[in-house]
């Protein structure tokens, strides 16, 4: 099995690294973000395989994001409320 991207989109830095060292431990490759516009820039650079989405986040919240994210990719997305 080939490891995953995930985009992890975060702004609780204890939740946002949980997370992360949850989807490492199970081989996968883990970018992050902890805003809105982060989460965009991070999503050209990476172009993850998976996003994981906080719908409260500064500067750009999480239904602000998917939408951006739906405008230009079908990415599987898991809204973290």
């Amino acid at each position: 099995m080939n490891p995953m991207k995930v985009l992890v989109v975060e702004d609780d830095p204890d939740i946002r690294e949980l997370l992360t060292l949850y989807f490492v431990a199970k081989g996968h490759e883990v970018a992050a973000a902890n805003d809105g516009q982060d989460a965009l820039r991070q999503l050209q650079r990476v172009q993850p395989d998976l996003m994981l989405l906080d719908v409260v986040l500064p500067k750009l919240d999480g239904w602000g994001v998917l939408t951006a994210v739906r405008a230009q990719s079908r990415i599987p997305v898991i809204l973290l409320t």
